[in-house]
């Protein structure tokens, strides 16, 4: 009897579920997929190695696919011809009643689990059509702990449920997030390659500093010997202009004494006879009156 597990794969952005593997193939599957993984984890390292991309990682679209982010990154080790929700596990640890697993998982993208995520799984060399259902109730590194309601469907009811048994399981939840995190990885490589670039120009300046440091030195000295050139420029000009205002101020006031000469010259006096006469008796020692006689009219 076949054993029927589904498959998720990705065609542009639809999940479509077909698998008819039995259990040999799904083992001869599994170590084909871990060389085609290991072959391909080679290959990326030698892509990054000598013919990396170095162009910088554009933001994540809704334009693109992920196939074509990652082709066009070459900075990502998703495949998406593969499905990340198909994995194997180990049961290390239960409770009596079988309800609680405690499973290791060499799969790495066990990490990607939240609490209460769905997973369908079935027992090794167990050939049952029905899957089991668990729910994922904590993760940690290596483990994640399943609960599982009923342990019927892919177990015999009267077998005793060891530790240590193969567990394959498949989860949809876990693909999905995958996929996410793929794109995410991208928007963190082109935040790892600007702070690159930040830290790049940084060690640049703090190794360049003493150069720096002379360079602006030099910078300052220069405008510091421009504005001392100018000052004197300056002192200069101004001496000048004193020198040419004293000069100024010389023949400003002999034009002014002349001209003082001038309007006393030009001065018209009006005078009156007896007045006139007056003041030139008291000059003579005459004796006069004190006050001039008044202006006789003429009859």
């Amino acid at each position: 009897m076949s054993l029927k597990q589904p498959l998720y794969t990705d065609d542009g952005g639809e999940l479509h579920l077909f698998s008819t593997l039995s259990h040999n193939d799904k083992l001869g599957h599994n170590r084909d997929m871990k060389y085609i993984t290991l072959v391909t984890l080679l290959t990326l390292m030698n892509f990054s190695v000598f013919g990396a991309n170095t162009n910088t990682v554009t933001m994540v679209s809704g334009e693109k696919s992920l196939k074509d982010i990652i082709l066009e990154e070459k900075d990502s080790f998703y495949d998406g011809n593969r499905n990340y929700g198909y994995f194997t596990g180990r049961v290390t640890d239960r409770d009596s009643a079988s309800n609680i697993l405690k499973i290791s998982s060499e799969n790495g993208n066990i990490k990607f689990f939240r609490a209460g995520d769905l997973v369908l799984f079935s027992v090794a060399r167990q050939n049952y059509e029905q899957l089991c259902e668990g729910f994922v109730r904590s993760v940690e590194t290596g483990y994640f702990v399943v609960y599982v309601k009923d342990i019927h469907p892919c177990w015999k009811k009267k077998e005793y449920f060891r530790r240590g048994s193969l567990l394959i399981f498949n989860s949809r939840k876990l693909y999905r997030r995958v996929q996410d995190a793929s794109k995410y990885r991208v928007v963190l490589l082109k935040r790892r390659r600007d702070f690159f670039n930040q830290l790049n120009r940084v060690n640049h300046f703090l190794w360049s500093f003493d150069q720096q440091k002379v360079l602006t030195a030099a910078e300052y000295d220069r405008k510091i010997l421009e504005l001392k050139k100018a000052k004197e420029k300056a002192m200069e000009l101004l001496l000048h202009k004193k020198q040419d205002e004293i000069r100024l101020q010389k023949e400003l006031s002999f034009r002014l004494d002349e001209l003082e000469k001038d309007l006393e010259f030009y001065r018209i006096d009006n005078h009156e006879l007896l007045v006139d006469r007056w003041h030139l008796d008291h000059d003579t020692g005459a004796p006069v009156g004190r006050r001039p006689q008044k202006i006789k009219k003429a009859k």
